[in-house]
């Protein structure tokens, strides 16, 4: 993406003056996640700010925790030592509880031809490839899988609506541990820009998708 366009996009969520996303006026990171949902025909989607981040989302919106097995043929090294640390033991045979995408300027426009290949119930998609920082999604069709996973980050959906009064809307959702996954507006709105001029290049006449 071009320079410009960076400074651009940047220099309007600075001077919307919403720069953290457990503030209520933000529109970036829904408007990533309509865009992701939209390429990837995904209901669901949970946005966070690293790889790693999407993976334990994935496991846990599934509820896979601490003491769990798994089924994921050919996870990378590093992605199996996270997954261990998190407790949880790795099998490579049958089918996978998630599947991955990398994304970067080279491939950004195929997502939507790259979701179509996966299988599995929950998407992970990794938006660092971008050039924007750690950034990730996890998508999925199912809405509990969706709730689990956003309890995961520290201010999630439920705890911007009730961090003031100090009552918890749906205690059976709250994990052991939060963590602080939270994808930045200024992170996401970069990520939706280079996603949306990638869609116009897939569109275009004689573009390849």
């Amino acid at each position: 993406m071009e320079l410009f366009d960076t400074a651009t996009v940047l220099a309007r969520v600075l001077t919307s003056g919403v720069v953290m996303s457990i503030e209520k006026s933000d529109r970036e990171l829904p408007g990533l996640a309509r865009a992701l949902a939209r390429q990837t025909g995904r209901a669901g989607v949970v946005l966070v700010n690293s790889p790693t981040a999407g993976i334990h989302a994935a496991l846990a919106g599934q509820g896979i925790g601490y003491g769990d097995e798994v089924s994921q043929p050919g996870l990378g090294s590093q992605d199996r030592a996270f997954v261990s640390w998190l407790g949880v033991r790795v099998r490579e045979a049958g089918p996978p509880v998630f599947d991955q995408i990398s994304l970067t300027p080279d491939n950004a426009h195929q997502l939507a031809e790259l979701a179509r290949g996966a299988s599995a119930p929950a998407l992970v998609v990794d938006l660092t490839g971008l050039g924007f920082g750690p950034a990730a999604a996890m998508l999925t069709d199912d809405p509990s899988a969706v709730a689990r996973a956003e309890r995961l980050k520290i201010f999630g959906a439920y705890d911007l609506r009730t961090m003031w009064t100090q009552e918890e809307a749906s205690p059976a959702l709250v994990p052991g541990v939060q963590f602080n996954y939270r994808l930045s507006p200024l992170v996401a709105a970069c990520v939706r820009l280079a996603l949306t001029r990638a869609g116009q290049v897939a569109g275009a006449p004689g573009a390849t998708t």
